[in-house]
């Protein structure tokens, strides 16, 4: 009996989850907080061109239903996912769902291409310079794949040398690295505590900056010093 309620339970949470997304305004929301940042609801209601009082009930379903959380700031309305889990299952479902079409127009055109080449999925790297970043890891020997995901001794030495430190405690159970599939690269590219780290540290840096909407662009200290670190090649 408790195998069949823990069933039922994980069946109607998905169901729930399902009935959250399965809404485009709902999924425009999630797919636009993939940036890292928090929106206000007014930002949003522009971005899926619907009024405020639209938005603010989608908002009122994705925060009761623990996907998003929110922090109200004077007048202002502030969103953003509730945890790193909540946002890798937006991406997860954005890669499974994914379905190149042909871009529209010559601006459509340049984001699209923009999105591929670098891009933020949620708080890590993501897009063709994401998945790059991982494959350089793995032929530094930084991490291994061989049975699963991990960092190795030498990744840790190379981390601390940036200015990362893993041994310090971390809230909630986020994994040290984590494998996310990149949906325009079908390849994965790194998440995880790491992953957000050294997203940190490459903006800190000035290796890379944020663009417009999710898009990061590589400077060309980044470029010398992804050359120099990992072997990465940038375009």
């Amino acid at each position: 009996m408790n195998t069949i309620r823990t069933d039922a339970a994980a069946a109607d949470g998905l169901a729930g989850l399902a009935a959250l997304m399965g809404d485009r305004t709902r999924a425009t929301v999630c797919l636009a907080l993939l940036d890292g940042r928090a929106w206000t609801a007014g930002e949003l209601a522009r971005v899926c061109g619907v009024s405020a009082a639209t938005m603010s009930r989608h908002l009122d379903l994705l925060t009761s239903g623990g996907l998003l959380a929110e922090q109200r700031q004077g007048r202002h309305r502030y969103v953003r996912f509730a945890d790193a889990g909540a946002a890798e299952v937006v991406e997860s479902l954005a890669a499974a769902s994914h379905t190149p079409r042909p871009p529209t127009s010559y601006a459509a055109a340049r984001v699209d291409e923009g999105l591929r080449r670098a891009r933020t999925c949620y708080d890590h790297l993501a897009g063709r310079l994401g998945v790059a970043v991982l494959d350089g890891l793995e032929q530094t020997g930084y991490v291994e794949r061989s049975a699963g995901l991990r960092l190795t001794d030498h990744g840790s030495r190379w981390l601390r040398r940036l200015g990362i430190d893993i041994s310090e405690p971390r809230g909630g159970r986020r994994p040290i690295v984590r494998e996310c599939l990149d949906w325009t690269e079908r390849r994965s590219h790194l998440a995880g505590v790491v992953g957000a780290d050294l997203f940190r540290i490459f903006v800190d840096e000035g290796w890379i900056r944020r663009g417009e909407q999710r898009l990061v662009l590589i400077t060309e200290v980044g470029a010398n010093a992804l050359r120099r670190e990992l072997g990465v090649t940038v375009e």
